[in-house]
């Protein structure tokens, strides 16, 4: 099975150099370091001993802050390797950890750059954060003798369904994994049902969230400039297709003409296309990126800029999360829900399932059907100051009982890492035919 799942990568290959550039148009990330999507990196191979992390995108690796922390408070000799798929993601390891880590891209899902990659950088353990599980690179890390842990580990039931019809490919992956540290009790019991040997059950890393000063710093200078005494309200982390549906129920429902509705879309290449939809509306808005202050009869801003979630956040009365409104999964409501304020969450939020279902119990979150009753909901919380009040101190409590998941995966995770660091432990290239030693790439 995986010998065929090989063979449909490598008929793709020759095409994925094409597919860095087109998402290059908007991302220029995409088109830096494209070797290094084929295992060759021109960098110098970094000192030993190498502790790597594996975080795809902006979520895994903002996520990923408490574990990093702690491995280089611990192990202050090693080598940090911050590995990313997605341009986001690159640049938000860039921005959050500088040069306390090396970054580089995770190679393609094929033997030969997966075997590049372990030879360059000769990891002595690798920890994948979430859900990234790529057969090939289990695979050859365990033959080269490096233990892979899937740490933060989430799997929706939706996405164990599609493992499921793969047994022969899921199978040996989960049992070749060193452990699985996993957010909630439902997650760990998806992965035993796919053959994963003893998963535990060690929390979601994201809800050890620490707000930093300069976001909330941020979050004032944006309410100064959208209008201090406006009332405001984020949609935060839309993906396509759901501005339409916002700005449909928008016009369909008359909030009070001095509010201020402010959409960030999830992906920056989307700035455009969502702004050009404003247009095509009439609907007349200020950009983010004119850092001016907005004009009183301008109702929309598009917040066209990355890494100020935090501070979109703190600027408003009121937050949504999308990518739920559309069956997508919804993106990390936990966010705003540690600055403190009143979440709405659509009827799509598998990819946050218990969070959700325990931030709606604790009164910290609400849920919606669709975006009428998204912008009913918003109207009455923006009308009704003490229930605002009294959503956000659920908020807080609630982000402040579910903290500790950091402590709880390094108490598992800090034995493990302590015997593959060990003199004469097994490490790359140990044997199976796997790595041999290098020191280049």
């Amino acid at each position: 099975m995986r010998a065929l799942y090989t063979l449909l990568w490598c008929l793709l290959l020759p095409l994925l150099p094409l597919r860095l550039w087109w998402r290059g148009r908007s991302e220029p990330g995409y088109r830096r370091r494209i070797g290094e999507r084929f295992g060759r990196y021109r960098m110098n191979a970094p000192p030993p001993p190498v502790l790597w992390v594996h975080a795809v995108s902006l979520g895994e690796t903002r996520a990923a802050a408490p574990l990093i922390d702690r491995l280089q408070r611990a192990h202050p000799g090693a080598t940090i390797l911050l590995t990313h798929m997605t341009a986001t993601g690159r640049a938000a390891g860039a921005a959050l950890y500088g040069d306390r880590v090396v970054q580089a891209w995770l190679p393609y899902d094929v033997p030969f750059a997966v075997r590049a990659f372990l030879r360059h950088f000769r990891p002595r353990a690798g920890m994948l954060v979430e859900t990234e599980l790529w057969p090939n690179l289990v695979a050859q890390s365990a033959a080269a003798g490096v233990p892979l842990y899937l740490v933060n580990a989430r799997l929706s039931e939706r996405s164990a369904a599609g493992y499921a019809r793969l047994p022969r490919l899921t199978g040996p992956m989960l049992a070749d994994l060193a452990g699985i540290a996993a957010q909630t009790t439902a997650d760990a019991a998806r992965f035993e049902a796919l053959g994963a040997a003893a998963p535990v059950v060690t929390g979601n890393l994201k809800f050890d969230l620490q707000v930093p000063d300069a976001a909330l710093a941020l979050g004032r200078e944006l309410r100064t400039r959208f209008g201090a005494s406006r009332p405001v309200w984020v949609a935060a982390s839309t993906r396509d297709g759901e501005e339409a549906l916002i700005l449909d129920a928008l016009a369909a429902r008359d909030l009070p003409p001095e509010t201020l509705t402010v959409i960030v879309p999830r992906h920056p290449q989307r700035f455009d296309a969502v702004a050009a939809l404003l247009r095509e509306r009439g609907i007349a808005c200020a950009r983010r990126s004119d850092a001016a202050p907005v004009p009183a009869d301008v109702r929309v801003v598009l917040g066209d800029s990355m890494g100020e979630m935090l501070g979109y956040f703190a600027a408003a009365d009121v937050v949504f999360v999308g990518g739920s409104l559309l069956p997508l999964g919804g993106q990390n409501l936990i966010e705003p829900i540690a600055v403190g304020r009143p979440t709405l969450v659509g009827p799509h939020m598998f990819n946050f399932e218990e969070a959700t279902a325990n931030a709606r119990a604790a009164g910290a979150a609400l849920g919606v059907d669709g975006a009428a009753e998204l912008l009913e909901r918003v109207g009455e919380l923006l009308a009704d100051p003490a229930r605002r009040a009294a959503m956000g101190q659920a908020a807080l409590t609630f982000h402040a009982a579910h903290r500790g998941a950091g402590e709880r995966l390094w108490q598992w995770l800090a034995p493990r890492l302590a015997a593959a660091l060990a003199p004469g432990a097994r490490g790359p290239g140990a044997n199976r035919g796997g790595v041999s030693p290098s020191t280049g790439g």
